[in-house]
């Protein structure tokens, strides 16, 4: 963010490409949250706030390159709820040990296991609390999450670098266009090497929201994909995962609903969650690989960011003592790319769909005599399991 102050405190900011299209409100949340909605208004309202040398108005949209006006004053510290916090040399070390790749627009984190992503009751450690360390000049904005990970969850965690990247990335993961592989070691070995585990989830009473449960009733639609890579007799096994939707402890839930639950998850698969011996206690469930499109630079595409992370050292210890051989797997996607359309495309998708929902809103009108209620199949309290086939190949049994 580019920033200019006259000698009678006016600043002057010139717009990024990052902001590009945005309301004027919508930038001061993104770059100045300490100011208030309020205090914008009646800055417009007086002529104070100036885009290019000419009077604004909240709604207004901005273009790259113009210049904001902005008079001095206006900023509540309360308001702002990324007001920065001076880290020890200790906290500033932990963050950047944890950088695997950084570009333009992004800082691709390997996060380690019992680090939170966020903070919230009795957790004052965590990802968010050292996103400070990536903040060099005064006026540079503080990086963002766009995704989280479990606590004890390991692996790629990226963080937006600006609001406007941010907004891109969040977008790519609300529209299922980012592929996240996971890989886990979880308990047995499913009847069917490879399979599309689809079981609503919903949060289990009684828990205040920290545990979730299959419910075919009201739970909300999440479907994984998983792979077997290889085995440890009917012991364990070395699974690849991918979530098709992003529900809450969705890897962790399915898993156990299988019956397989990953090992150290006492939190879903109890005492069963732990293998005997020497094999870590510890949750062994690592975000292994992320491919996402990265935002466009200069109207150009930005292309893919593809990021793979190390195993945490409790993980591959438990790998090499159950004979796994990690080159067996590439954390290949599950599933086929999921291309972003275009507006013009979505409006035609749109249009299409509305045309064929009334089709079928004639058709049981015109037929004579037959029954037009639909079979909706029976529901079953387990996780329901598709598409896969019996071990074999390079998940068969290991010799």
């Amino acid at each position: 963010m580019t920033r200019r102050q006259d000698p009678d405190g006016v600043r002057q900011f010139t717009v990024e490409a990052d902001d590009e299209g945005v309301r004027l409100d919508r930038w001061f949340k993104r770059n100045l949250p300490q100011v208030g909605f309020g205090t914008i208004s009646r800055w417009a309202r007086t002529g104070q706030l100036r885009v290019d040398g000419k009077r604004a108005r909240p709604e207004d949209r901005l273009a790259a390159g113009q210049v904001l006006r902005i008079p001095p004053g206006g900023e509540d510290p309360e308001r702002n709820p990324r007001a920065r916090k001076p880290l020890s040399p200790e906290q500033v070390r932990m963050a950047q040990d944890m950088v695997i790749k950084e570009t333009k627009s992004a800082i691709v984190l390997n996060k380690p296991p019992g680090l939170a992503t966020q903070g919230g009751t009795k957790t004052t450690k965590h990802v968010d609390g050292l996103l400070d360390a990536f903040v060099d000049g005064e006026d540079d904005p503080r990086p963002r999450l766009v995704h989280r990970l479990d606590k004890d969850t390991s692996g790629v965690l990226l963080i937006a670098r600006t609001p406007g990247s941010a907004a891109a990335y969040s977008k790519r993961f609300a529209g299922r266009s980012a592929k996240k592989v996971y890989w886990a070691l979880v308990v047995g070995v499913p009847d069917l090497h490879e399979g599309e585990i689809d079981a609503p989830l919903a949060k289990q009473p009684g828990t205040g929201g920290e545990k979730m449960h299959v419910d075919e009733e009201n739970g909300q639609p999440a479907k994984t994909r998983y792979r077997v890579v290889e085995r440890a007799g009917n012991r364990a096994c070395w699974v690849e995962l991918e979530p098709m939707t992003g529900r809450t402890h969705q890897l962790r839930v399915h898993m156990a609903a299988m019956g397989h639950p990953i090992v150290g998850d006492g939190k879903y698969g109890g005492q069963d969650a732990f293998l005997t011996g020497s094999v870590s206690r510890k949750m062994h469930l690592h975000a292994r690989r992320l491919i996402i499109a990265q935002p466009a630079e200069n109207g150009k595409s930005g292309g893919k960011l593809d990021v793979t992370a190390d195993l945490p050292e409790h993980f591959a210890a438990s790998m090499e003592q159950l004979g796994f051989d990690i080159s067996l797997s590439k954390a290949r996607p599950l599933r086929e790319d999921i291309t972003e359309k275009t507006p013009a495309e979505k409006k035609q998708a749109a249009r299409q769909h509305a045309k064929q929902y009334r089709k079928s809103q004639r058709s049981p009108r015109r037929a004579r005599g037959g029954d037009t209620t639909r079979k909706l199949g029976k529901k079953s309290g387990g996780a329901k399991v598709k598409r896969g086939r019996k071990p074999g190949g390079p998940g068969g049994k290991k010799k």
